[in-house]
C-alpha cells in the first residue's frame, strides 16, 4: 500500500506537468490574478497547489518523526518547493515534485529488483496437487491434502507436501532446499521433501505431513515473515541528517547573503535536496537482502545485516549446529576374548535393527548390511534396551544394568551401549556425534573475519563438550547448561564484546537465540521454534553459510555507507557549484535526479559477491 501510495504521488505530479503545459503553451492560459511582480496564471496555480499538498504530507512525516526522536533530512526538501514557490519559479518547482516523488519511486522500483530471489521463492509454491482415490487422478489444493492421502507426482512437477515414496523410483533436484547440486535418486519406503522437483519418472507418495507444516511451506512462512518486518533501515542517513542540514543551510544563507536574491537561496536549496541521501542506504540494504537468499539465507530484517557487520562474539549450539545430530560409532570394546570387535557389532546392529531408538538406528546405520542377521524373540523392555537371538545366541542390548545386573560400573563418558551373550557381559560400544566437516573451517574463517571470541554452549556433559570443541578449534567451552543459563551466558558478554550471534537449531536454542543480539537458526529441517525465534534462518544443512552471512553484511554495509557519503560529497559539491548561481533551479532539480540514478546504481552493488577478503578466505 505505501509503495502504491508513493507510485500514485508521482503519477499525480505527472499529470499536473502535462496539465500545465497544455494549459501554458496550448491553450495560452492568461494570469488569473497577480502579486506584486509575480503573475498567477493556471499551470501556476495547479502546481502551487500539488506542491503545497506534497509540502504539508512531507511535513507530517517530519513531525510525526521528531515525536519519536528522529531527525531527518527531509525538512530540505520542504523548504525546497516552499522556495521555488516563493520566487515564482514554477518550473523548478514542478521539477523538485517529480525529483521527491520520482526518486521514491525509483527506491521502490530498485528494491523489488533487489528483492526478486525473495519473491521468486514465494511464487513458485505449490498450490495444486494430484490426489488419487481409487486409482484416479483428482486435482485439489495443496492446503485440502491430509496425511494418509496418496498423490501422483509426473515428471517435472513440484512435491507439494512432505510425504514418502509408496511406488515408483525417481530423482529429484533439491537444490532450492538443501544446496545439493546434483539429483537425488529416491526409492519406495525414502522421504520427499515438498518443493523439490521430480525428475523424468512420476511416483506415488503418501502424504505425511499437512502443507502447513511441510518443509517448502515452511520456508515461504519464514520468507513472508522477513518481508512483513517494518523497513526501520530505511533512516539509516539519519545518522548524517543532522550535519548535512546544517552545512547545506549554511551555504544556502551564505549565497543568499553575498548575492542579496533570494533567487539564489533558491537555486542552492534545489540541489541540497536530501533524495539521494534517503534512498541510498535502503536499496543497498535490500540488496544485501536479496543476496543472503541467493545463499540460502533468509533474513527477516534490516538491522540484522548491521548488527552481523558489526559482531565481535559468536556462539555455537552443539548437536545439530556443529555436529550433525547423527551419532557414528567411536569404540567398539570387547570384555571376553571369544568376540571380536567386529563380531560384537554385528550382533548388537542385527538385534538393534528393528529398534526406532536414535542409538539403535545410528549403530544399525554405521555397521555394514552383510553384518547385519535375522534375528528372532525380539523383545524390547522400555528405556532399558532389547534382546533377540541372533546365530542361536541369546544377546542383549541397552544399558549395563539392563544387560549386566550385576557387573562393576564403568567408567565410560561417551554415549555407549552394552552388550552381553548367552548372558555373559561381552563388551561396548561408543558412539559420538558426527562433526559437521565444515564446522573447524567455519570457526577459522569467522576468526580471519574480526571474531574476538567463540563459545560454544550446550547441554551435553563436560567430555563429550569439550571433544567436540576441540576437534571445531572453539577454547571457550560452556558445558552441562540448561536453557536459562544459556541464556546467562549470552548475556554476561560485555559490552565491549557485542554484538553476540548465538546459531543453534533446537527448540531448547530459541530463548538462546532470542536473547543474542543476532539469533540466527539452522533451519534446513523446517521451521522449529529456533526458526520462528531467530533474526535469520539458513535453510540449507551448512554451518558454513554463518560464515556468507557476516561476509554478505560486511560488503552490504560499507557499499551503503559509501553510498551514503558518496550522494552527499555529491550534493554538497553541487550546492558549492549552484552558490556561483551558475546552475538555474530547474537544471539543478535535473542534476538530482542524475545523483539519484547514481545513488541507486550504487546501492544494487550490494548484491555483487563479496571480496575473498570479506569472506574471510585471505591467507594468513
Amino acid at each position: 500500500m505505501k509503495n502504491l501510495k508513493r507510485q500514485w504521488k508521482f503519477i499525480v505530479v505527472l499529470i499536473t506537468g502535462a496539465v500545465g503545459l497544455i494549459s501554458q503553451f496550448a491553450l495560452h492560459s492568461k494570469s488569473l490574478f497577480s502579486i506584486g511582480n509575480l503573475q498567477f496564471p493556471v499551470h501556476a496555480i495547479i502546481i502551487d497547489i500539488i506542491g503545497i499538498l506534497m509540502a504539508i504530507s512531507l511535513l507530517l512525516e517530519i513531525f510525526h518523526d521528531w515525536k519519536t526522536g528522529r531527525y531527518g533530512v527531509d525538512i530540505l526538501a520542504v523548504i525546497a518547493v516552499v522556495s521555488t514557490i516563493l520566487i515564482g519559479d514554477v518550473c523548478a518547482e514542478w521539477m523538485i515534485l517529480v525529483m521527491m516523488t520520482g526518486g521514491e519511486t525509483l527506491e521502490d522500483y530498485a528494491t523489488g529488483q533487489a528483492n526478486k530471489e525473495l519473491r521468486a521463492l514465494l511464487d513458485k509454491t505449490p498450490r495444486i496437487a494430484n490426489k488419487l482415490v481409487d486409482g484416479k487422478i483428482t486435482e485439489v489444493k495443496v492446503d485440502d491434502l491430509q496425511v494418509g492421502d496418496t498423490v501422483l507426482i509426473k515428471p517435472g512437477q513440484q512435491v507439494p507436501v512432505d510425504g514418502q515414496i509408496v511406488k515408483g523410483t525417481s530423482s529429484f533436484d533439491q537444490s532450492s532446499l538443501t544446496g545439493e547440486s546434483v539429483p537425488v535418486t529416491k526409492n519406495p519406503g525414502d522421504e520427499l521433501m515438498s518443493g523439490s522437483v521430480n525428475g523424468d519418472v512420476a511416483v506415488e507418495m503418501k502424504v505425511t505431513k499437512a502443507a502447513k507444516d511441510s518443509e517448502y511451506q515452511s520456508i515461504v512462512a519464514l520468507v513472508k515473515s522477513s518481508q512483513a518486518q517494518p523497513a526501520k533501515f530505511v533512516k539509516m542517513a539519519d545518522r548524517y541528517a543532522i550535519p548535512f542540514t546544517v552545512i547545506s543551510l549554511i551555504i544556502d544563507g551564505v549565497a543568499w547573503a553575498v548575492s542579496g536574491d533570494a533567487t539564489r537561496f533558491a537555486e542552492v536549496m534545489v540541489v541540497a535536496s536530501p533524495c539521494p541521501l534517503l534512498i541510498a542506504a535502503p536499496v543497498a540494504l535490500v540488496s544485501g537482502m536479496s543476496s543472503m537468499s541467493a545463499h540460502h539465507i533468509i533474513v527477516k530484517s534490516g538491522p540484522t545485516l548491521e548488527k552481523l557487520a558489526r559482531a565481535k562474539t559468536f556462539a555455537f549450539d552443539k548437536t545439530g549446529t556443529l555436529t550433525e545430530n547423527q551419532l557414528i560409532v567411536d569404540q567398539v570394546v570387547t570384555d571376553d576374548k571369544s568376540f571380536d570387535q567386529k563380531e560384537l557389532q554385528s550382533l548388537a546392529a542385527s538385534v538393534e535393527q528393528q529398534s526406532s531408538h536414535v542409538i539403535a538406528s545410528s549403530l544399525v546405520k554405521a555397521t555394514d548390511k552383510d553384518l547385519i542377521h535375522p534375528v528372532t524373540n525380539l523383545k524390547e523392555t522400555t528405556a532399558q534396551g532389547v534382546e533377540g537371538d541372533v546365530d542361536g545366541k541369546h544377546v542383549k542390548v541397552g544399558k549395563l544394568s539392563f544387560v549386566a545386573p550385576g557387573h562393576e560400573k564403568l567408567n565410560v563418558t561417551s554415549t555407549a551401549v552394552y552388550v552381553s551373550v548367552d548372558g555373559k557381559f561381552a563388551g561396548y560400544i561408543t558412539l559420538k556425534d558426527k562433526m559437521r566437516p565444515e564446522s573447524s573451517k567455519t570457526i577459522e574463517r569467522l576468526r580471519r573475519q574480526g571474531a574476538e571470541d567463540i563459545m560454544m554452549l550446550t547441554g551435553d556433559h563436560k567430555q563429550v563438550a569439550e571433544k567436540v570443541a576441540k576437534e571445531a578449534g572453539i577454547t571457550d567451552v560452556r558445558s552441562e547448561l540448561l536453557p536459562s543459563q544459556k541464556i546467562q551466558a549470552i548475556k554476561d558478554v560485555p559490552k565491549h564484546l557485542r554484538p553476540v550471534v548465538m546459531t543453534g537449531d533446537g527448540v531448547n536454542d530459541a530463548p538462546s537465540l532470542t536473547a543474542a543480539d543476532v539469533g540466527i537458526a539452522m533451519g534446513a529441517k523446517g521451521a522449529t521454534a529456533a526458526s520462528e525465534s531467530a533474526d535469520a534462518v539458513i535453510m540449507v544443512n551448512d554451518i558454513s553459510k554463518v560464515n556468507d552471512a557476516v561476509a554478505i553484511s560486511k560488503h552490504t554495509m560499507k557499499v551503503a555507507n559509501i553510498d551514503v557519503l558518496t550522494a552527499i560529497g555529491v550534493v554538497i559539491i553541487i550546492e558549492l557549484i549552484a552558490f556561483t548561481g551558475v546552475i538555474p533551479a530547474f537544471w539543478g532539480a535535473i542534476l538530482q535526479e542524475v545523483v539519484d540514478m547514481i545513488t541507486i546504481s550504487l546501492g544494487l552493488l550490494a548484491k555483487t559477491k563479496p571480496s575473498d577478503k570479506q569472506f574471510g578466505l585471505e591467507e594468513k
